[in-house]
């Protein structure tokens, strides 16, 4: 059976959508906005808007590592699943801090030219997959996010996106106006029960 091909051109749409929705968000807030405590995280809003950038940061460096599992035997990636499962603990505390620290570098008046070049990598390297290496994919500790599980490269390129809308429901940020494109990614697989 041949899988769908994958539609490039709607997961480089989510992509600028998320981009368009950030650059408003940095517009529209100010330095008390900023400072906020974000809803259901310990975050401020400034910290969790570098957070949603960091995931597509994330994503660019994980490909080649996507890539390579992607062409191994099966049970290699569940035993580095397994592994970094079992790190579950100190992983959760690392990516809080880092957050924290990433926003003191990259502020709300970096991040945004950060996201807008992370992101044209991204689309760029996307157009360059083959359609078969888009359908493999490898297995990511789903004890560190919920959307973690089997993912394919094509689901890795929608992460990052899928990440943003997740935390951006999270923020206590003035409202900037409509979204720019209605429609939310679509669900990955792993657990959406977090």
């Amino acid at each position: 059976m041949t899988a769908d091909p994958v539609d490039l051109a709607a997961i480089s749409r989510e992509m600028d959508d998320a981009l368009a929705r950030l650059h408003a968000l940095l517009t529209a807030a100010g330095p008390t906005d900023l400072r906020r405590t974000s809803d259901g995280t310990r975050w401020t809003n400034e910290q969790l808007l570098y957070h949603m950038v960091f995931g597509y940061l994330v994503v660019r460096t994980l490909l080649p590592l996507v890539h390579l599992m992607g062409r191994l035997p099966a049970p290699v990636g569940r035993g580095w699943a397994a592994l970094l499962n079992s790190a579950t603990r100190p992983f959760h505390a690392v990516n809080y801090w880092g957050s924290v620290a990433g926003a003191r570098v990259f502020n709300h008046t970096r991040m945004g030219p950060l996201a807008d070049r992370t992101i044209a990598v991204l689309q760029r390297r996307l157009t360059e997959e083959s359609e078969a290496a888009l359908h493999r994919g490898m297995p990511f500790p789903s004890g560190w996010d919920p959307y973690f599980g089997f993912l394919t490269l094509a689901e890795v390129y929608r992460y990052p996106t899928r990440h943003f809308e997740h935390h951006y429901r999270q923020l206590t940020l003035p409202d900037p106006g409509p979204r720019p494109g209605a429609d939310e990614p679509p669900d990955l697989p792993g657990r959406s029960d977090r």
